[in-house]
């Protein structure tokens, strides 16, 4: 093999015959073809038949993910009044109150109550006299930052910034994991969307029925990145269907793929349903990283995935297109002004 590497996986182990890959990509990111070729073969049995994975060998410092905790907690001990300041808009961007999204969209849980979480989302910090800030281009306008939080803002874009340099080294094994080239997915991400997602779970020992913190849903994204945490909550439906507690490995994003790499793939790789319920007692937090392909760039089926007896089961869409469906189905600050009609194309 060359250079000397540690092992590509173990398991976690949640019993039921359920393993989670934990996958050490290291040699990946060192640029050793045989480490990508063995980590492509475990991130493929990884969204076929499991639906999630955690990344190992990452190298984003502990210290900075804890950092990037604590000012989530920062923000959200803020008064009310001070974060409605900052009410999240039509490009998804800014503090979204509790229960002000109700998941509508989800084919494994059906009238569910609002959600039982707040949070605050930013996108690539566009500067404003961005060509795309200036004509008000749908997901591509200017975050919009707390003023009394000195430090908040260098902090958060730090993290996205490591978070999209993270999941671009990934693109290369996504691809060979789907039989494709390895360099296949760089014309679609040259200037990726993302989105950070920092949301607080207040403690709720009982719920009402179809009452979650975050009810069972899929993500939209092609990536999703979840920083490891201490306090319970996230529930995962595994691909045999059964609802297990996901476990914490020490530093290791939590890895799913979303609705985005499903249709792309014709339904090759599972878009995971999960879940949060806050029944720990205290305060809990979380900070997924969505990663998707450029706005603009259309899906078209991958032609690894499909052929003679296996046609395309999607329409061809953009981020753009995609999202806005999504948003008109599920956050209120958008289906009471759009309503619901837009079509996913």
């Amino acid at each position: 093999m060359g250079d000397v590497l540690p092992a590509p996986s173990l398991a976690a182990t949640i019993g039921g015959g359920d393993e989670i890959p934990v996958i050490d990509v290291s040699g990946v990111l060192a640029g050793n073809p045989t480490a990508l070729k063995a980590c492509a073969r475990l991130l493929q049995h990884a969204y076929e038949d499991v639906g999630f994975w955690f990344l190992k060998g990452h190298g984003v410092p502990p210290a900075f993910i804890a950092k990037v905790f604590a000012e989530t907690a920062r923000f959200h001990a803020q008064p009310i009044e001070e974060k409605l300041k900052l009410k999240i808009n039509e490009h998804n961007v800014g503090y979204l109150a509790m229960r002000a999204a109700t998941t509508r969209h989800s084919d494994v849980s059906t009238d569910n109550r609002p959600n039982l979480n707040e949070a605050f989302f930013v996108k690539r910090d566009l500067p404003s006299d961005h060509p795309d800030v200036i004509a008000n281009k749908r997901f591509r306008g200017a975050n919009q930052w707390p003023t009394a939080l000195p430090g908040f803002r260098e902090t958060v874009v730090s993290y996205c910034q490591a978070m999209e340099q993270l999941a671009l080294s990934m693109l290369p094994l996504y691809a060979v994991a789907l039989d494709l080239p390895a360099g296949f997915f760089g014309p679609a991400f040259r200037e990726p969307q993302y989105a950070l997602r920092m949301s607080h779970y207040p403690p709720v020992p009982t719920l009402e029925q179809n009452e979650y913190g975050l009810a069972p849903h899929a993500d939209t994204s092609f990536m999703t990145l979840l920083a490891p945490n201490e306090v319970p909550g996230l529930s995962l439906r595994t691909a045999s269907g059964r609802w297990i507690d996901a476990p914490v490995i020490e530093d290791a994003f939590l890895v799913n793929s979303g609705q985005m790499l499903n249709r792309w793939s014709n339904g090759r790789f599972r878009a995971t349903p999960h879940r949060v319920t806050n029944r720990s007692g205290r305060d809990r937090y979380a900070v997924p990283f969505f990663f998707d392909c450029t706005i603009d760039h259309e899906m078209v089926c991958l032609p690894s995935c499909t052929g003679p007896g296996n046609p395309p089961k999607f329409e061809p869409t953009t981020y753009a297109n995609w999202m806005m469906w999504y948003q008109s189905q599920n956050y209120d600050h958008v289906r009471n002004t759009e309503g619901v009609k837009l079509q996913v194309n």
